[in-house]
């Protein structure tokens, strides 16, 4: 019934015409109780009418097919079908396409048909012998491929890169039914959804052939730590039988990619917990146990204080870890003297920062002052659920090639508040599956995945010490308050590290979904000023962020498709 209201009301507003609604935009209490509303009911995470996606499917193949239809394709590719399915659909896509290859592989028990339609069966030491000789398409038996996406791959293809594909699913009156519309390169999102499911072209020189070679996930997996430019621009249609055909478990494919590179680790030993059918969660192996120096900057606020400090203190199971609270300018008795009972435990230091608020500043103070070899950036509205949120955000933080790390954050009320940052939202940057139920899997599983994103919030951020100071911590100077953690996070990036949104470090953050304006005229100058030198500063995430996919929406948080005015 309240979902109900609230459409009525979006949907007369949408009827009004701009001016009236520019007059309404200026009753503060009005736009309060709307957002409000707005953020507790199911509008805010739901996808968008079938109306709506049919328009973005014609605008989108129109594009794709319009760019690349005269195109003419290299001679000189091999395909290889994964799977045992109806490869019927799959051979006539490529029909075409495979009279300029030098030879079709099938993974089928019948080899009758493969014969009639002029194949090889799938054979590991047979395909072995051309590679490095020819690019590679892998395709899953049951998926078509589109020869303008497969065209404009192989006119891109440099030696050592892999390419694979967006993909969608209509029905048999063209009405699209599912899309999956992917982001580049996420190593993490691979280890714990196998992301590459539908096809994958790889460079002669990038190939590295499983021990099992059951679907493009696992030729995928080979190219970790390897092969990192991976564009996805690219479309491939799956029949809608080929969604419900029987794919490996995750979990025994990763095990097996672990197996196989196990001399890149050092021999440690790595905890893979299936957490579905389709997602497992990774803990990576903490050889040490480096000290963790837990930043939390205060102004009063006792009882946040208490809250965050005791949830640390008796829930954590991770213990090699100091807490530094920076009481910057408190003024309550009761708070103060609290703090200096912190002070008096052994894990707890109290640092004094008596300067006007700057959130950069007060940070990069108390990173001086930290022992510990990890960084952790604690708000002080935070509070502790899963016991061994540190030892998952800790494992990632040590690894060479990871720089900041970041925790899924929920609202009091159980909803999503953080689970990655998205350049884009807003012409600025916005929270990945804002306001979606805490179990909601989200887009193809993106929220209870880990993965890779260009950013991660401040609010429960882990990051190297020495990586801290290696980008000059955070913009004390153009960024007081607003997105300096953002502008930090793509600072890292540009080392040439991966930041990761892990998603099994769930923690409370109490930041009120209703909590009203309080925007002055100098704090809005501020914030507009601070929006602008993210938006100069950081313009190619901005246009266009790898960790999402340029035909997603930017308008809401919801990974909903991009409609045709936004193109």
């Amino acid at each position: 019934m309240k979902d109900l209201l609230i459409r009525s009301v979006k949907g007369a507003y949408g009827l009004l015409p701009e001016s009236t609604k520019n007059k309404l935009r200026r009753h503060h209490h009005l736009r309060e109780w709307y957002g409000s509303k707005l953020r507790k009911s199911s509008i805010a995470y739901e996808v968008p009418s079938q109306k709506k996606t049919r328009q973005l499917h014609r605008v989108h193949l129109a594009h794709q097919q319009t760019k690349f239809e005269r195109a003419k394709l290299p001679e000189n590719i091999n395909i290889v079908i994964l799977g045992e399915g109806d490869v019927s659909a799959t051979l006539a896509s490529i029909e075409g396409i495979s009279k300029l290859c030098n030879a079709v592989y099938c993974e089928l028990a019948d080899e009758t048909l493969c014969k009639q339609s002029n194949l090889d069966v799938l054979n590991l030491n047979k395909v072995a012998e051309i590679l490095g000789q020819r690019a590679v398409l892998f395709v899953q038996a049951g998926n078509e491929v589109i020869h303008a996406a497969l065209t404009h791959a192989l006119l891109n293809l440099n030696e050592s890169d892999a390419w694979y594909f967006d993909s969608y699913v209509d029905n048999s009156a063209g009405v699209l039914e599912k899309y999956e519309l992917l982001p580049d390169w996420s190593p993490e999102l691979l280890l714990s959804t196998g992301y590459v499911k539908r096809a994958l072209l790889v460079a002669p020189h990038a190939i590295q052939l499983a021990e099992s070679l059951v679907e493009c996930n696992d030729v995928a997996l080979g190219l970790i730590g390897e092969y990192l430019r991976t564009p996805t621009l690219l479309l491939n249609r799956i029949p809608l039988s080929a969604i419900f055909a029987k794919q490996p478990q995750q979990k025994a494919q990763v095990k097996s990619y672990f197996h196989r590179t196990e001399h890149l680790f050092k021999a440690y030993k790595f905890d893979v917990e299936a957490k579905g059918k389709d997602v497992v969660s990774v803990r990576w192996p903490l050889p040490t146990s480096p000290l963790v120096s837990l930043v939390i900057p205060t102004f009063n606020g006792l009882s946040l204080v208490k809250a965050c400090i005791e949830s640390i203190l008796e829930k954590t199971t991770y213990s090699n870890y100091e807490i530094l609270l920076v009481d910057n300018n408190s003024n309550d008795p009761e708070c103060l003297a609290y703090f200096d009972e912190l002070d008096k435990y052994p894990k707890i230091r109290l640092l004094k920062y008596p300067h006007p608020f700057n959130y950069s500043a007060i940070n990069n103070f108390a990173v001086k002052h930290a022992k510990g070899e990890i960084i952790g950036l604690v708000n002080n509205d935070i509070e502790v659920i899963t016991p061994d949120w540190l030892e998952y955000m800790v494992g990632h933080a040590m690894r060479e090639d990871i720089g900041c790390v970041g925790a899924k954050l929920l609202y009091t009320d159980g909803r999503i508040q953080h689970a990655g940052v998205v350049l884009g939202y807003g012409n600025g940057a916005g929270h990945a599956h804002k306001y979606f139920p805490r179990h909601h899997p989200g887009y193809i599983n993106r929220l209870i995945a880990t993965q890779n994103y260009s950013a991660v919030t401040a609010a429960c951020l882990l990051v190297k010490k020495s990586k801290f100071e290696e980008v000059g911590g955070l913009n004390e100077e153009d960024l007081q308050v607003a997105f300096n953690d953002v502008d930090f996070c793509l600072k890292v990036l540009e080392t040439g590290v991966r930041n990761v949104y892990c998603a099994e470090a769930e923690l409370f953050h109490h930041e009120s979904v209703s909590r009203g304006l309080d925007i002055t005229e100098e704090k809005a100058a501020r914030f507009n000023r601070e929006l602008e030198y993210l938006r100069t500063t950081w313009k190619k995430y901005i246009d266009n962020d790898p960790a999402y996919n340029p035909n997603l929406t930017r308008k809401r948080e919801n990974f909903s498709i991009k409609f045709k005015e936004e193109y």
